[in-house]
């Protein structure tokens, strides 16, 4: 297959195009400058996220996996917020409407959003099919994938992506987890009795794969393992995979201090499962936390 790629420069992105230029798939990405972390095969072109997209410079497409973004984890002050949100709405609107203007348009539009998408929900499972939440992430998500969604409206099929958070060894939640666990200053947030889903990056590169190959899947996806777990209990595995204690708890006025309103984010409980995902036959690699922690920390 030929891919476009937004966002090829993050962790997520870069990964995926390095996977798809060995597997033997040619491979395009938009970014404001040229990475180094790519070789020559892989296509280059230039695109800043306020304008409309330069389709009609890239070679034809099967596939566009969208995941460019203002990275959420900062302190949200209210510069911050219009970043975080221009970034995804007005970037996705960008995207699609060059998509409408091709000729020969892609067979599918992966999108990144978030489980951000449902807000603070408490002891609900949470599924695909559940409706929005109304805090500043939700509303980010629900105007971002309806920007996305658009592009139905030119023959194209739309899946997108809500992203639990994300780990691997080299960036994501991981790292800034393991780091203060490793000195013994691990720390649920609070009492830890929210819930917090998770996906391993390797599964998550396969399911937007899996997204993108599958011609019957045209809906939305939970990017999450199908094990949420509590946030307390994210804290004692890691620190067991670390053979580290883990026995403080960070409050929350401390980490609004640092933080701002994003740490209001880290308290939400999201117990979200893939229900849609698990039915499309998708399967894990990393399914369950204490088999993932134990690949990233070996």
């Amino acid at each position: 297959m030929t891919y476009l790629i937004t966002g090829a420069t993050g962790f997520i992105g870069s990964k995926l195009v390095r996977l798809l230029a060995a597997n033997g798939d040619a491979v395009n990405y938009l970014a404001r400058r040229r990475s180094s972390k790519f070789d020559s095969q892989v296509s280059f072109h230039v695109w800043d996220t306020q304008e409309e997209a330069p389709l009609n410079s890239v070679p034809r497409v099967d596939a566009i996996i969208h995941l460019s973004g203002e990275p959420v984890a900062q302190r949200w002050t209210e510069e911050a917020k219009k970043r975080i949100y221009n970034s995804r709405v007005e970037g996705t609107r960008n995207l699609v409407s060059a998509l409408g203007k091709l000729r020969h348009k892609p067979e599918v539009l992966v999108m990144a959003s978030a489980v951000g998408y449902y807000g603070d929900r408490g002891e609900e499972i949470l599924t695909e099919d559940s409706v929005a939440g109304s805090n500043f992430l939700a509303k980010v998500c629900v105007d971002w994938e309806a920007e996305g969604i658009k592009a139905r409206d030119f023959g194209v099929r739309v899946v997108p992506v809500r992203f639990a958070t994300v780990l691997g060894k080299d960036g994501g939640a991981f790292p800034l987890m393991a780091k203060p666990t490793r000195f013994g200053l691990g720390a649920r947030f609070g009492d830890g009795q929210q819930w917090m889903s998770w996906i391993h990056v390797e599964d998550l590169i396969d399911l937007l794969l899996f997204a993108a190959k599958q011609p019957a899947i045209a809906g939305v996806l939970n990017g999450a393992s199908p094990q949420p777990v509590r946030n307390a209990v994210f804290t004692r595995t890691l620190a067991e995979a670390l053979h580290r204690p883990a026995f403080l708890s960070a409050p929350k006025f401390a980490l609004r201090a640092l933080l701002g309103e994003m740490a209001e984010f880290l308290f939400d409980s999201l117990r979200v499962v893939p229900k849609a995902v698990e039915q499309a036959g998708f399967e894990y690699r990393h399914g369950s936390l204490r088999a993932a922690l134990a690949e990233l920390v070996k």
